[in-house]
């Protein structure tokens, strides 16, 4: 048994457990802020401009009791576009950003000293920089 717990210990405690563990935590919290975001900010004035149409009151009613509730699909089917769209805004936003912070500097080929990507000579070694 002490052996079972060790190996589930050292399982728990890699690095990639770990790090999957915290990237699941912050995607959820980060998928309740774009939930609240969509439902919150963006659903309201597609609603006013839809003339208040809500469409989780639309079913098929199968029974007294028993109903296919195809407005509620709808509702999450429009949430998930709108979240899709809004994260691939910001996506693009942080690709842009990066790209522009790696394009300012680059590495030294003697030295591997950072310097700007438009300098002719390292700032650290003096050697030349052959573009």
């Amino acid at each position: 048994m002490k052996k079972f717990i060790n190996e589930f210990k050292n399982f728990a405690m890699r690095g990639k457990v770990v790090d999957m563990a915290i990237g699941v935590t912050v995607g959820m919290s980060f998928n309740r802020i774009i939930s609240s975001f969509v439902e919150d900010v963006i659903m309201p004035p597609i609603g006013l401009l839809l003339g208040g149409v809500d469409f989780s009151d639309l079913k098929i009613p199968l029974t007294s009791t028993v109903s296919i509730e195809y407005g509620i699909f709808f509702n999450k089917l429009i949430d998930f576009v709108i979240l899709a769209f809004c994260i691939f805004i910001l996506i693009k936003v942080v690709n842009r950003l990066q790209k522009k912070k790696e394009r300012s500097e680059m590495s030294c080929p003697e030295c591997l000293m950072s310097i700007p990507i438009k300098a002719s000579r390292c700032g650290h070694c003096s050697i030349e920089i052959k573009k």
